[in-house]
């Protein structure tokens, strides 16, 4: 299916949507008159009248003190990722300050003093919630997934890298895996080899997962060839997608914790995807959509994004087709494409080759003629720099191409 009737189904699905709940709806509520406040040109989506994004859940009041069955215990580990996800936290604002009434934060590595031991001292489902950020690299990342899951009734894999594998796993991308990277960082990169080649000439060293000095035995964990995403490691729970996750996301999470700890409101069904839309990113996305045949692939700094169009109608690679909603389209908002940080849609079964056929669907070849020559459309695709990069920066480890190998290798 082309990009073009793809738009045009969904808009046909809205729309049949919309007329049922209407015909559902009962007689008195057709009654009642609703006068709502008018939607800036800016906040409304290009595919119909509703909101663009997802509006922050209604917290109420900031945390009334603890829980009537007291404070529950809650977790949180950073694995493979580069701390954005730990600082989002930090959006909840002020409420950050009063989540120690309603939790005791038995562990997170960049804020309290918790223990692996400590968790280890913990009886099974004795951590109420926990959230996992990053992707699983190295054994140490494993086995606190595993302790941790087995002392929590709830995990949540938090942000991209926990919930597909984000840019971690494009280290799946490098044929000869772990080695070939250590070998390439300590011997290859030239203030790296510079340092071998000074103090350690004809001996190169690396690091190891162990080595024995005068105080004793020091060790680093293990580092995988694959990267995983968490839950194909361990039973999760809940998802909340984003690089990292926006305020709004943040605040449907916090509000399915609270309601589930003061009132006892049963949990969303396992598997929910937490703080997205039922859009794609695309539907979205503010700017005005003519599918405009694509006859070069540009680089937004090649091309003035200040305008309302469609950055695919100007050449640019952009995933929102098959991307996730719930961010708001923040990034094209702002004339950069999206690079499929929520995830997948549930519309399509790989985030990556969906927007790859997406994007194919506008070159200038159609079923009756081709407008292009095998050549043209080959010249096309080498305009794409980084086709792995481009389509698979944040879902390499829910990929089918999941890794590369060498030549005959498992």
């Amino acid at each position: 299916m082309s990009l073009k009737d793809w738009w045009a189904e969904r808009k046909k699905k809205r729309a049949e949507s919309k007329e049922a709940k209407v015909e559902a709806a009962p007689a008195s509520a057709s009654a009642k008159k609703t006068v709502e406040a008018p939607a800036s040109e800016a906040s409304v989506c290009a595919l119909d009248s509703e909101p663009i994004g997802l509006a922050a859940a209604d917290l109420g009041e900031l945390m009334p003190g603890a829980p009537p069955g007291g404070k529950i215990n809650m977790a949180v580990y950073w694995a493979a990722a580069c701390g954005g996800c730990d600082v989002s936290l930090l959006d909840i604002a002020d409420r950050i300050l009063t989540v120690k009434d309603m939790a005791n934060i038995v562990m997170w590595p960049i804020a309290v003093d918790g223990k692996e031991k400590d968790i280890q001292a913990l009886e099974d489902g004795e951590i109420t919630v926990c959230l996992i950020n990053g992707a699983i690299r190295n054994e140490e990342n494993e086995h606190m997934a595993r302790l941790l899951r087995q002392k929590s009734q709830i995990v949540v894999a938090y942000g991209s890298c926990a919930t597909c594998g984000g840019t971690p796993a494009l280290a799946n991308l490098v044929p000869g895996g772990v080695n070939e990277i250590i070998k390439y960082v300590h011997d290859e990169v030239p203030s790296t080899k510079d340092f071998q080649e000074t103090y350690h000439k004809g001996n190169y060293v690396h690091p190891q997962t162990s080595t024995e000095v005068p105080e004793g035995t020091l060790t680093l964990p293990k580092l995988y060839d694959t990267v995983y995403a968490l839950d194909q490691i361990i039973d999760v729970d809940y998802y909340l997608p984003g690089c990292p996750p926006l305020q709004e996301s943040i605040s449907h999470l916090l509000k399915v914790v609270v309601d589930f700890a003061y009132h006892g409101v049963a949990l969303p069904p396992k598997g929910t995807i937490v703080g997205v839309t039922s859009k794609t990113l695309c539907e979205e996305c503010p700017r005005e959509k003519k599918f405009e045949r694509i006859t070069e692939v540009k680089e937004p700094y090649e091309v003035d994004t200040n305008n309302n169009k469609c950055l695919v109608d100007m050449g640019i690679i952009c995933l929102g087709s098959s991307t996730m909603g719930g961010c708001g389209a923040a990034c094209t908002r702002v004339g950069q494409p999206c690079r499929g940080c929520y995830g997948p849609s549930p519309d399509v079964q790989e985030l990556g080759s969906s927007a790859f056929t997406a994007i194919a669907s506008l070159f200038p070849v159609t079923d009756e003629e081709s407008q292009m020559s095998e050549e043209d459309i080959d010249n096309i695709m080498k305009q794409i720099k980084d086709p792995l990069g481009y389509f698979y920066a944040f879902s390499m480890s829910k990929s089918l191409i999941m890794r590369a190998v060498d030549e005959g290798g498992q």
